[in-house]
């Protein structure tokens, strides 16, 4: 981190080749499988093709500027893979308490691997901070001596705003109770992105996002990533992704970088559509419009004190399944479809997700809001609404 450049800079320059005449201005992608090289794999280096890649740090590198990590991030093959290395830093028997709601592919994976006896599983309402608080203390003292961040018997779990429901978590007062109670803690921040929030200011010990959506932007890549300032953890990462093999293919790097140079843009614009869709939206008969950039949401003042903005994800709640999905299924230019932060308009019924919890309302539908043009986006959804509740 050598610049004190803004992030809008920084999604647009960090990740250059070196200024040299007649060089290019982009960097390359590097296909190949092994490196030439005799020193030992201890010794660093790349070596072979599941250790390092040179299109990859480029990436790595802007991704860490932009969390304010010194340390280089690490990309991995998809969301999901960055998510199973991340629970794979609690220690075996240990504790992850994680959201009732948060991206269901981390909750499945954790459920999944609490059944193998992996570890213990608590669900808490991340809205809740004595909650959360009392789950962390409690793990905490079942851990008995082993109870300290280096031993990484408690890991603490984190999204905010949740994926589908839009929880706000207390993140400074969280994170502040995690680290002084020797717990680790982790922070999905996909929905928010980091031009929107810093967990690593807060006190996060590992950053971790789904590069398939915001960050690379186009829906064409399936990536993910974590970022820590800890070089232990780091390493730990590092390892789990080259003895599990989630490496990611040099060209999808490639993409995703060249899709992080319009993040700034990208989220400028879905956001202020967002929010004027939530305006419209909350006027609308027989709909709860959950988006923490209305004044009336829960989450509003913890997300205005913490974040930059309130990103470009809202949720809408009809009173059946039925008319949720005649909502998706009278749509034009909203595209029904799963995923989420894209230059275009997705819209989706998460319960139609078996897995989903059931605290997740039947009828509500998450909007991953695009850079449409927002009266477009609104006269699309306004005659489906009107199909389904008129």
């Amino acid at each position: 981190m050598t610049q004190n450049w803004a992030p809008e800079t920084v999604v647009v320059e960090t990740g250059r080749p070196p200024r040299e005449h007649d060089a290019a201005l982009n960097p390359p992608i590097t296909l190949t499988s092994t490196f030439i090289g005799t020193a030992g794999i201890e010794d660093g280096g790349r070596q072979y093709g599941r250790y390092g890649n040179p299109t990859w740090e480029p990436f790595e590198a802007a991704l860490a500027e932009l969390e304010g990590s010194a340390l280089p991030g690490l990309v991995f093959a998809s969301g999901l893979a960055a998510v199973t290395a991340a629970l794979d830093l609690v220690a075996p028997g240990g504790t992850v308490i994680m959201p009732r709601h948060c991206y269901l592919g981390a909750l499945s994976g954790a459920q999944e691997s609490a059944a193998a006896g992996r570890f213990r599983i608590v669900t808490v309402d991340i809205e809740d901070t004595a909650e959360v608080t009392a789950a962390i203390d409690a793990a905490v003292a079942g851990a008995g001596d082993r109870a300290s961040g280096r031993d990484r018997s408690v890991l603490l779990w984190l999204e905010s705003p949740t994926n589908p429901m839009l929880e706000v978590a207390d993140l400074p007062a969280l994170l502040a109770h995690a680290r002084a109670a020797g717990a680790l803690s982790v922070v999905d921040n996909t929905f928010a992105t980091p031009l929107v929030q810093k967990p690593l200011e807060h006190g996060a010990d590992v950053v971790l996002h789904s590069v398939t959506k915001s960050l690379s932007g186009h829906s064409d890549v399936v990536l993910g990533a974590t970022v820590t300032a800890d070089p232990e953890l780091r390493e730990l990462l590092h390892h789990h992704r080259s003895v599990r093999g989630g490496i990611a293919g040099p060209f999808e790097v490639w993409l995703a970088l060249r899709g992080l140079r319009t993040l700034a843009l990208r989220v400028e614009r879905s956001q202020a559509n967002a929010l004027a869709l939530a305006e419209r939206l909350s006027e609308y008969p027989g709909l709860e419009v959950r988006f923490p950039g209305l004044a009336t949401d829960p989450g509003h003042a913890r997300a205005a004190a913490q974040m930059t903005g309130f990103g470009s994800i809202l949720c809408i709640v009809l009173p059946t399944a039925e008319a949720a999905r005649t909502v998706a299924e009278s749509v034009r230019l909203w595209t029904p479809a799963t995923s989420l932060g894209g230059v275009e308009s997705l819209i989706e019924r998460r319960r139609r997700h078996a897995a989903e919890p059931e605290s997740v309302p039947e009828g509500l539908l998450r909007l991953s809001v695009g850079i449409e043009h927002v009266d477009d986006l609104w006269a699309d959804l306004e005659q489906a609404l009107d199909t389904a509740l008129g």
